[in-house]
């Protein structure tokens, strides 16, 4: 692979750990919002799944950021829009 130019996308020190971020999003999304809602349509899931990311980015708050929402942590304690 190193011949043709091909990285491992894992290959750089420390990115295991990256993906643990994103395995725990993943696994709060399914838990609180896929598994307890029964999708008719992908627009009905397309909608739901938007107004879960404005919640979990903008009011659930998260143990690892001191108990802040991602959106305060990342913009301060002013509102975001």
């Amino acid at each position: 692979m190193e011949e043709s130019g091909i990285t491992i996308s894992m290959d750089g020190r420390g990115r295991a750990m990256d993906n643990i971020f994103v395995e725990r999003l993943w696994r709060s999304v399914k838990y609180e919002e896929v598994y307890l809602h029964d999708y008719e349509e992908v627009g009905e899931a397309v909608k739901n799944l938007g107004n879960y990311f404005l919640f979990y980015n903008r009011e659930r708050p998260h143990q690892a950021l001191g108990y802040q929402t991602p959106a305060a942590k990342y913009f301060g304690k002013r509102e975001c829009a």
